[in-house]
C-alpha cells in the first residue's frame, strides 16, 4: 500500500509509537510519506534511532513554519505565493479565504500546511496521528490537495486538552465525513462516540513497543538496602511529577535509603528544580533530562519501582496508556500509576501495580512505602506487568492489525464502489 502519515512536527522523541508504526509498515513492504504540517521538531531534541535506520526523513515533507511577527509573516506569505502560486491557483485563492475559513486563512496557517501536497497526492491510505490533524486531512481532500481513504488516530490531548479549547464540536464534520477512526484506548474511544463519531466507525489500537527490546529482570530487595524510584516523561502538567516529587519527600522522613530519578524534559523543569530545592530533597531527587531508548532502559534496569502520577491538567489535557509505563511494567517493575484516562486499562490494581487517586501525594507516598516494605510483591507484580504488556501491546502483533485495518477499509471501499457502479448500471438500464 501507499501510506501518507500526517503529523505535527516530525520527528518528536516521546512519539515512539508514531515511529513504531511507520517502521512496521516499512518492514511489511508499505510505502510511508511523512507530512509534518507543523515542520520539524525542536533541532535541540535528540533523535531516535528509527529516524536514522529508515532513513525517515528522505521521505519527510515539511510544511514551512510562519513567523510569529506579522509583517515577516507578510513577507515571506509573498514570496511562498511567488514561488507556489502557479502549482495550484484555485486552492491557493481557497486556503486565502477569509469567508470561509477565518483566522486561520487570514493567518495564512492554511496555505503554509499545504504547501507540501498543492500539486495534489494520491494515496491508498492517508493516516492522520492525533484529530487536529485529521481536521486538516478532511480538508485537503475537500480541496483535492489529497485522495486516499482517511483515517485519524486520537491519542490523548486532541480529545482532551483540544476540546477544551476548540469545543465539543470541532470533530463534527470530520466524523462525518472521515472514513475511519482509531484510538489508544477504551476511555477516549468512549468519549469520541460521545461526540458523534459512529460506534461502527472506530476502534481501539493501543501504542505498541517492541518487548523484545525490554528484557524482563526479576526485581529483589536489594543487598545494599538502596532503592531506586522512577518516572519517565515530559516535565509538563498531566504527567503530575509535582506529586511525586512532593511524595519522595514525604517517604525521605521514613526511608532514607531512596532515590528518585526523573527522566525527561520540558517547561516545568524550573519549577521542578525550585520545588526539589524548597523541599530539601536535592539529595535524593535528580532531573535527569531526556534519554535515548538505551539510555532510559540502563536506568530503568538498575530501578525497583517506577511511578506514574499522571493528572488532568488545568487545560484538561489527560493521558491514555502511556508507553513508558508499558516499557517499565516489561522489565519487570512494579509500577504505580493513577485513576486517570486510559492508565486503568493498562494497570491491573494490585495485579501488576497500584492506582491512587490524581493529586494525591499522600497516598501515592502510603504505596511506594508498602512495595518498599513488600518486597516480595515486586515478582509476581513484575511477571504481571510483564504478560499484560504481551498480551495488549506487543508492537508487532498491533501492527499487524493496523495493516488488517487498513486493507479492511481498503476492501470495503472497493465494494461499495461496485454496488453504486451495478446500482447506477441498473437504473441507466
Amino acid at each position: 500500500m501507499k501510506i501518507a502519515f500526517l503529523v505535527g512536527n516530525f520527528p518528536v522523541l516521546s512519539e515512539t509509537f508514531i515511529l513504531n508504526q511507520i517502521a512496521g509498515l516499512i518492514d511489511r513492504g508499505h510505502q510511508v510519506d511523512i507530512y509534518a504540517l507543523d515542520g520539524p521538531a525542536n533541532p535541540t531534541e535528540k533523535v531516535h534511532p528509527i529516524v536514522e535506520k529508515y532513513n525517515l526523513l528522505k521521505h519527510t515533507y515539511y510544511s514551512p513554519t510562519p513567523p510569529d511577527n506579522q509583517l515577516l509573516r507578510e513577507l515571506k506569505t509573498n514570496e511562498l505565493l511567488i514561488d507556489n502560486f502557479g502549482r495550484n491557483p484555485s486552492a491557493c485563492r481557497k486556503l486565502l479565504d477569509v469567508s470561509k475559513y477565518g483566522k486561520r486563512a487570514k493567518s495564512f496557517k492554511l496555505l503554509y500546511k499545504a504547501i507540501p501536497v498543492l500539486e495534489g497526492k494520491s494515496y491508498d491510505i492517508i493516516h492522520c496521528q492525533f484529530g487536529s490533524v485529521g481536521l486538516m486531512g478532511l480538508l485537503f481532500r475537500n480541496l483535492g490537495l489529497l485522495q486516499g481513504t482517511l483515517i485519524t488516530t486520537f491519542r490523548g490531548s486532541d480529545i482532551s486538552k483540544y476540546l477544551k479549547k476548540w469545543g465539543d464540536q470541532v470533530y463534527d464534520q470530520l466524523f462525518a465525513e472521515g472514513d475511519f477512526f482509531l484510538t489508544n484506548c477504551e476511555f477516549f474511544r468512549q468519549r469520541a462516540i460521545q461526540l458523534g463519531c459512529e460506534a461502527t466507525k472506530i476502534r481501539i489500537l493501543g501504542s505498541g513497543i517492541d518487548c523484545s527490546k525490554f528484557a524482563f529482570t526479576p526485581r529483589y530487595f536489594p543487598a545494599d538496602g538502596h532503592i531506586r524510584i522512577a518516572t519517565t516523561g515530559r516535565l509538563v502538567e498531566k504527567k503530575g511529577i509535582e506529586y511525586g516529587i512532593r511524595a519522595i519527600a514525604k517517604l525521605a522522613q521514613v526511608h532514607s535509603n531512596i532515590e528518585y530519578n526523573i527522566i525527561g524534559d520540558g517547561p516545568l523543569k524550573e519549577d521542578f528544580q525550585n520545588l526539589i530545592a524548597e523541599l530539601g530533597v536535592g539529595s535524593i531527587v535528580n532531573l535527569l533530562g531526556w534519554k535515548q531508548q538505551k539510555e532510559l532502559i540502563q536506568i530503568l534496569d538498575k530501578s525497583h519501582i517506577l511511578i506514574a502520577p499522571s493528572v488532568t491538567a488545568a487545560d484538561g489535557n489527560q493521558d491514555a496508556p502511556v508507553n513508558t509505563l508499558k516499557e517499565a511494567m516489561a522489565m519487570g517493575l512494579p509500577v504505580i500509576g493513577t485513576f486517570h484516562g486510559g492508565i486503568p486499562e493498562l494497570i491491573e490494581n494490585g495485579t501488576s501495580g497500584f492506582l491512587v487517586p490524581e493529586r494525591d501525594a499522600d497516598t501515592l507516598a502510603e504505596k511506594v512505602s508498602y512495595l518498599i516494605e513488600h518486597p516480595e510483591l515486586w515478582q509476581s507484580m513484575g511477571q504481571a506487568g510483564r504478560r499484560r504488556v504481551e498480551e495488549k501491546y506487543d508492537m508487532h502483533k498491533l501492527n499487524d492489525e493496523l495493516v488488517e485495518i487498513y486493507q479492511q477499509q481498503l476492501n470495503s471501499k472497493s465494494t461499495q464502489s461496485q454496488v453504486e457502479q451495478l446500482t447506477s448500471s441498473v437504473v441507466e438500464t
